[in-house]
């Protein structure tokens, strides 16, 4: 890649959500000039995938920091555009990023307390910050595609999951064991890893063939504030830190299927680190609309460079 190509330096501002880090992009980043959010999303793909790695990836990063890109914004009424990408790719939409995202503007003092839009890849996300730092997102419409879906697993066995979307594609499902630990962090990783696997041996898909990208494993609450605990695999091959935010979408659209969701009744998730999610779900038209709250935390600021001699320019990943 030439030096043409490179931006003299990118600045940042990390924050974490619930234990999950977002790295937002403030200004140096090439002007994109797609219509809509997806047409930009592409353009980054196809024109500036060399800086989305160099932002998440190590050196500068790791394997489970998502990036989210502010773009000026498109819809009338809101204050940004944003479009998320990890180690390996892009993401229509991020629930953990997108509260860290609100948070962040806030910071930047580009929002106040109160509702705020963000143009996102999947459509329009409302957003409201609230008076005690927490952060509700209106996410776009959840739904449970499949239920009871059978996969074989090699190494596992046979696994019965269900199917639903949230903003990103799931797999949900329920194992005995082992528990959902941190100490466990390298099964739960062999065991989602094997089941993402032969999902796609199984062509088991999404809408249209969509990638199913996410792997969900659930089960009770360990604390005394948490109806149910998750273990989520990321599309780069790392876990979430936080409880997800599109997964738990997925999750209250699954639990509604089931008839053990009731519209508006509060379902409050954690993630394997401890973090904390409360969600319900509100019927809109013939749609089921998502709501997360969540906390997140800004933890630093800093400017990304990007020097022409350093073989690590371009970033690496391990995600295989």
């Amino acid at each position: 890649m030439s030096n043409a190509h490179w931006p003299d330096s990118i600045r940042v501002i990390d924050s974490h959500t619930e234990g999950e880090p977002t790295r937002v992009v403030v200004n140096g980043w090439p002007m994109l000039h797609g219509k809509t959010m997806a047409e930009r999303r592409t353009e980054l793909a196809e024109s500036w995938d060399h800086l989305r790695s160099a932002v998440v990836c190590e050196p500068r990063g790791h394997d489970a920091m998502v990036g989210a890109l502010l773009t000026p914004p498109l819809s009338e009424g809101a204050v940004a555009g944003v479009v998320f990408f990890n180690n390996v790719g892009y993401l229509g939409m991020c629930g953990h990023g997108m509260i860290g995202v609100v948070r962040t503007l806030l910071h930047l003092d580009r929002v106040r307390h109160g509702t705020v839009r963000v143009d996102t890849p999947v459509g329009v996300v409302e957003a409201w910050l609230e008076d005690d730092g927490s952060v509700v997102i209106a996410n776009v419409p959840a739904r449970c595609h499949t239920r009871d879906v059978v996969v074989d697993v090699p190494g596992v066995g046979t696994v019965t999951g269900d199917v639903a979307y949230g903003g990103n594609w799931f797999f949900i499902t329920h194992l005995p064991a082992p528990t959902l630990d941190l100490e466990n962090v390298d099964e739960l990783l062999r065991i989602t890893r094997s089941i993402l696997g032969a999902l796609r041996t199984a062509d088991i898909t999404g809408d249209d063939g969509a990638d199913i990208d996410h792997v969900e494993l659930t089960s009770h609450g360990y604390s005394a504030d948490a109806d149910a605990r998750n273990f989520v695999l990321c599309p780069g091959g790392a876990y979430d830190r936080s409880p997800c935010g599109t997964g738990t979408s997925a999750k209250l659209a699954v639990l509604h299927a089931q008839g053990r969701l009731a519209l508006g009744q509060q379902f409050r998730q954690e993630s394997v680190t401890g973090g904390l999610f409360t969600g319900w779900l509100e019927q809109e038209g013939d749609a089921l609309r998502p709501y997360i709250r969540g906390r997140a935390w800004i933890v630093g600021e800093s400017v990304q460079h990007f020097d022409a001699t350093d073989p690590f320019r371009a970033g690496f990943t391990t995600a295989g």
